[in-house]
């Protein structure tokens, strides 16, 4: 299994320019954004984002006076073929495991997919995927 990662989810007001604003104030900061994703249909929409750079990001944001909240995330390496995706989620809605998120963070290396995952219990995540991925 690979390692944890940061996921920052970026509160906003669901309005034309949310995305914008986040994108530049981590450019301006020189973030690289790896994965990034709207939930704005919910009570609380947000946009939730991984970069390459934590610290700048957590900077970037709070000087853009942007709420925020971080939630660690796992990251699973996947052969990048057809089918992969749905073997690992089968294994963990078998086990009752709920996704709240996931990006695919792109390939990586020899023909490897990078997938950021949020369950609701990252640890039972782990033990499970670790045997297969």
């Amino acid at each position: 299994m690979g390692m944890m990662i940061q996921q920052f989810e970026i509160f906003v007001q669901n309005k034309p320019g949310d995305v914008s604003r986040i994108a530049e104030a981590l450019s301006r900061n020189s973030v690289n954004i790896r994965g990034i994703s709207t939930d704005l249909g919910s009570p609380r929409p947000m946009i939730r984002v991984i970069t390459d750079d934590e610290a700048s990001t957590r900077s970037a944001l709070r000087a853009a006076n942007m709420e925020f909240s971080e939630r660690e995330i796992d990251v699973v390496s996947l052969p990048d073929r057809p089918g992969e995706l749905a073997k690992m989620t089968k294994l963990l809605s078998r086990s009752g495991i709920n996704i709240e998120s996931l990006f695919i963070l792109g390939t990586h290396g020899n023909n490897v997919n990078e997938i950021a995952i949020a369950t609701d219990d990252s640890k039972r995540a782990r033990e499970i995927l670790s045997k297969y991925f």
